[in-house]
């Protein structure tokens, strides 16, 4: 018979909500209806006294969680690895391949969350991404490895507060010789399932581009993100007759092959972080290109 748990909140966990605590450490083992439930009932218990769903934990309380039957752990075997492009204490930066996507959700089993489910089974705060990059998106992610830290970045997402560094290969040629802003509306239209973001209407999008190589048929960018809109590199070039090379919803024709669009480079507080893509043949990136965008973060 399973038993009641009395688990010790750590430094790491703390200041979150119950409910968030509880989710993260049931690990999606028990539904969210269930949880609520439990504290309703006063199963629930932090220092032996009733608590309220989005009351703050601290750290050294100690939580009661009532005898459940686990789910079957699904991260064992259907995931893969992740390529992590540095760690520390509080922070992880992960290299996100194309084709993942960031999280889970119908249909999607594998993902960059259940990889790192997976890889820090057991941790007292699971790494939790603090953004996210779509799917055919490769580049670098930051994962908070507690929750104070997840909550700084989200408030420095929030506000701009963080430098955002994107490469990608366009078609056509790119002839604009100096950094341009790019200034539209976005916002996404259509039936569920067939949605697009479209300009002209919605959330202001701000970016600066700038031309590393310019070609006939394709030319190499950098964009440095000023708001983070959904898709929004990815229509805003679009819609200016360069669509990214492998972008199959938003360019022209039957583009095969990966998307070319990468997060090269992330500037948080005093630190820096940069990830070269993995590029090859003729969508390789000179190293003067790289240190070009690079130098982008600081401007």
């Amino acid at each position: 018979m399973p038993k009641a748990q009395f688990i010790t909140v750590t430094e790491a966990e703390a200041g979150q909500k119950l409910l968030q605590y509880l989710e993260r450490r049931l690990k999606g083992d028990v539904p969210r209806s269930a949880i609520q439930r439990w504290i309703r009932k006063g199963q629930v218990r932090v220092d032996k006294g009733r608590k309220k769903p989005f009351d703050r934990i601290e750290a050294g309380q100690m939580v009661r969680i009532p005898p459940y039957t686990p789910g079957e752990d699904k991260t064992a075997s259907s995931v893969g690895t992740l390529d992590i492009a540095h760690e520390e204490k509080h922070l992880l930066v992960v290299a996100k391949p194309a084709g993942l996507a960031a999280h889970g959700g119908d249909k999607i089993e594998d993902s960059v969350v259940a990889r790192l489910n997976a890889m820090f089974k057991g941790a007292d705060f699971m790494p939790t991404l603090a953004h996210r990059l779509d799917r055919d998106t490769s580049g670098l992610l930051l994962a908070a490895k507690d929750y104070a830290t997840l909550r700084d970045l989200n408030d420095r997402f929030a506000s701009g507060d963080i430098g955002k560094v994107y490469l990608a290969w366009v078609k056509g040629n790119w002839r604009e010789t100096d950094t341009v802003l790019l200034e539209d509306l976005l916002e996404k239209q259509g039936a569920p399932g067939e949605e697009k973001v479209r300009t002209g209407s919605g959330k202001e999008a701000l970016a600066r581009v700038t031309g590393l190589v310019a070609g006939d048929q394709y030319s190499l960018v950098a964009v440095r993100l000023l708001t983070g809109r959904t898709h929004q590199i990815r229509v805003q070039l679009a819609s200016r007759k360069h669509p990214v090379v492998g972008d199959r919803k938003y360019g022209k024709g039957n583009d095969r092959g990966a998307m070319r669009l990468h997060c090269f480079a992330m500037r948080v507080a005093d630190a820096t972080f940069s990830l070269p893509p993995n590029w090859t043949g003729k969508w390789s990136v000179p190293d003067k290109a790289l240190q070009q965008a690079l130098a982008l973060l600081f401007d």
